[in-house]
């Protein structure tokens, strides 16, 4: 998968796999990372899905429809990824969040929903249910950073609600926060996940 990785200056902290939306690459949230914690090491991955010339990470049937059986190989084709880029790199498999913005935010999920111990945690934008009707993996201790819009017309506020019952009944540790505006991604999303990652990763 097309990416960058850049090593950070603390060895301990998460790895921030950053996961860009829809027409995004693997440079449009490198800026992201030093707000939420500068000394981590950066992966950033671009999507290996084209749509209408837009990088996506898995393909769609209509606006809100996934396609299914692409998720579930795309999911299947990021997590081999991220254990060749553990051993690439050097850096622990197991001490990585994912930080993703809608698309993105969507396969991260599907990694959780997929894949126990996947992710040590993660910060999710304007994410939407990957699936339904399947049993997820346990993700007790995974703590997990949802930053939505009560007005966003692509993730409506039940679906949100919905996807953060679905993590929590799976024993994530979820922490919901609502911005008053609509599908955009915020610096109050981003100062509020920020202090998130703090406190649950750092302090």
């Amino acid at each position: 998968m097309i990416h960058l990785f850049q090593k950070g200056s603390d060895a301990k902290a998460p790895v921030l796999l950053l996961l860009h939306g829809t027409g995004g690459n693997e440079r449009d949230m490198l800026s992201l990372a030093p707000m939420i914690h500068p000394g981590s090491s950066v992966l950033s991955v671009r999507g290996n899905v084209l749509e209408n010339g837009m990088s996506r990470f898995f393909r769609r049937l209509a606006e809100g429809v996934f396609d299914e059986q692409d998720l579930i190989f795309r999911t299947e084709e990021l997590q081999a990824f991220l254990d060749q880029a553990a051993a690439e790199y050097e850096f622990d498999r197991e001490n990585i969040v994912a930080v993703g913005y809608s698309n993105g935010a969507n396969i991260a999920g599907s990694l959780l929903f997929h894949y126990e111990n996947a992710l040590r945690g993660a910060i999710l934008y304007h994410p939407m249910v990957p699936r339904r009707g399947i049993s997820l993996p346990d993700l007790s201790g995974i703590p997990i950073f949802i930053g939505a819009g009560k007005n966003d017309p692509i993730c409506p506020l039940p679906e949100t609600e919905e996807l953060s019952r679905l993590l929590e009944e799976a024993g994530a540790s979820v922490n919901l926060h609502w911005e008053m505006y609509g599908h955009q991604l915020t610096e109050g999303e981003v100062r509020a996940s920020a202090a998130w990652f703090a406190k649950n990763f750092i302090a």
